[in-house]
């Protein structure tokens, strides 16, 4: 069992010119939501009415931020003079290990974005949170798509041994994905209003491409990974 309080996850970006950005994203680990960057004031379209999304929790009188927005302001306004497909060379350091690739700012960017907004506390986004404390960056679409449906059947799991119903069948899991492409979309619509590049909106429709992919690959089954599992079924 983890005693730590905190963990600290790094993303370094590293540009062709000799410049770069370091990020320190502190990940609470009871909460699994991100601290907040001390003296960072959100701007403008992080405003909780400002392309507020339609399926939206919240009210504007709860608070004055989206939580989305707000965790991820900080990390998409270095990145307002680069083009999506600009390459970057990328150092993520975690506790356990360090990862390095040469990559482009779009896809770069999408791997730290999908951590912040897995914990950045909205309701739509808290069944993404044992995947942001077992954070994978860079992670593929097939990856991410093992990884999701591995988190929630593992919920399941915990669900059954609570006595509660569990959807082992994957049945729940599609309406999930379908909530998450709303908000994406609420973020797109929040960064195209206030980028001047395209390198934050495609991170995000990176990201929104994961997440229309899930309803797909469950109405077929998973079938494309099923032979991995063969050892399970023929023991």
């Amino acid at each position: 069992m983890d005693d730590q309080e905190f963990i600290t996850i790094q993303y370094r970006f590293d540009l062709t010119d000799g410049s770069g950005e370091v990020f320190e994203l502190l990940l609470d680990l009871k909460k699994i939501e991100l601290r907040g960057q001390a003296g960072h004031t959100p701007p403008a379209w992080a405003k909780l009415d400002f392309h507020q999304c339609p399926h939206c929790p919240f009210s504007s009188k709860a608070g004055e931020y989206c939580p989305v927005a707000a965790n991820i302001s900080p990390l998409v306004a270095p990145f307002e003079k680069l083009l999506s497909y600009d390459q970057i060379f990328l150092t993520v350091t975690l506790p356990e290990r360090q990862i390095s690739q040469k990559t482009s700012v779009q896809r770069a960017l999408s791997s730290l974005l999908g951590l912040a907004i897995a914990a950045s506390g909205c309701p739509h986004t808290d069944f993404l949170k044992p995947m942001a404390r077992f954070h994978q960056p860079l992670a593929s679409e097939e990856e991410t798509i093992f990884r999701a449906t591995s988190t929630y059947l593992l919920a399941q799991y915990f669900l059954r041994k609570t006595g509660r119903d569990a959807d082992f069948d994957l049945e729940k899991l599609p309406g999930i994905f379908e909530r998450m492409q709303v908000l994406n979309l609420g973020m797109a619509g929040r960064l195209r209003a206030a980028s001047r590049t395209d390198s934050s909106v495609n991170a995000i429709i990176q990201l929104d491409l994961y997440a229309k992919a899930m309803p797909l690959v469950i109405k077929q089954s998973l079938e494309e990974i099923r032979h991995l599992f063969v050892p399970f079924l023929e023991g």
